[in-house]
């Protein structure tokens, strides 16, 4: 299958007190590095500079085969810095490009659209209206399935409401959507259970709910299955990507085909699971499955 993904490339930059680090990222960037780490070819979609971070960008995806569509931002290569301090949560940061991001969608991305067997998105500028009809036009105007994680930012987000707007109304009918606890908070102020019931009856035929440390949730029709964070050998390092890397094991295992019974979801979730617990035993947002686990891993591209 052809598989586009849509979203958010950047630079992450972490700050703790072992100093500062940099990582190519962004969770659309993470998606498609990650279904090209499980076998599925993907093409991104998403907004660089003419800068040196957008170099190592291009060349991190070039490593991975990952192709790109890049619309090019006058204000430079998106970045994020993430500052952690013991075992607090990550207080985030973004700069103007991230804050001001947009996408186009001109003849190469609408030819590459029509061309999808599913396209993915992730991280998307919902709140800007213009730009949200631009990629429903273009997902509309393509024979493809899709699948979308809203991952809002509140340092990003302008307009929560015309952002509710976007997400939802491109969630309707998609064959996946993910969202997690702090979506469900962000967005509604509502218990994640109550998001996964709210997409479900807006059409979704498959919700991905994820809880963190306390597992996920596939819910498909009649069918739901709940699985824990798998329980892999090594210490949690990082948790960023965890979420990425379970959203891209899913939209592989449904790549190979759609599962139609609660044995088969099952098998999914823990694809999911495996690779969301495997990822974080790595500094980093690369996606890992458990297999990396059972020797030294060389394959520390971009980190």
């Amino acid at each position: 299958m052809t598989v586009i993904v849509v979203g958010d490339a950047l630079i992450d930059e972490l700050r703790d007190d072992h100093g500062v680090r940099e990582f190519v990222g962004g969770a659309a960037l993470n998606v498609a590095v990650g279904l090209a780490r499980l076998g599925v070819p993907a093409t991104l979609v998403a907004m660089l500079g003419d800068d040196e971070p957008a170099s190592r960008v291009r060349r991190y995806l070039a490593d991975f085969g990952v192709g790109l569509l890049a619309t090019p931002s006058l204000l430079g290569t998106a970045r994020a810095v993430s500052t952690r301090s013991g075992a607090g949560e990550p207080v985030y940061e973004f700069n103007e490009a991230s804050q001001r991001r947009r996408i186009r969608f001109g003849e190469a991305e609408r030819q590459a659209f029509a061309g999808a067997d599913l396209v993915v998105v992730s991280c998307f500028a919902f709140d800007d209206p213009e730009q949200a009809a631009e990629l429903a036009e273009a997902v509309a105007g393509a024979d493809a399935s899709v699948a979308v994680d809203p991952n809002p930012r509140a340092g990003m987000l302008h307009d929560k409401d015309e952002f509710v707007r976007g997400f939802e109304a491109l969630a309707a009918g998609a064959a996946l959507v993910k969202v997690g606890e702090d979506d469900a908070a962000l967005l509604h102020d509502e218990r994640l259970d109550a998001m996964r019931a709210r997409l479900i009856d807006l059409g979704a035929r498959a919700v991905l709910a994820t809880e963190g440390a306390a597992g996920a949730t596939i819910e498909a029709g009649d069918i739901v299955v709940t699985r824990p964070i798998s329980n892999l050998p090594g210490r949690i390092v990082d948790t960023m990507g965890a979420g990425d890397a379970a959203f891209a094991a899913t939209i592989a295992a449904l790549v190979a085909g759609t599962p139609d019974s609660a044995e088969e979801w099952d098998a999914v979730l823990v694809s999911a699971m495996d690779a969301a617990a495997a990822t974080c035993r790595f500094e980093g947002a690369l996606l890992r499955t458990p297999s990396a686990l059972e020797t030294l891993d060389l394959d520390r591209m971009g980190t």
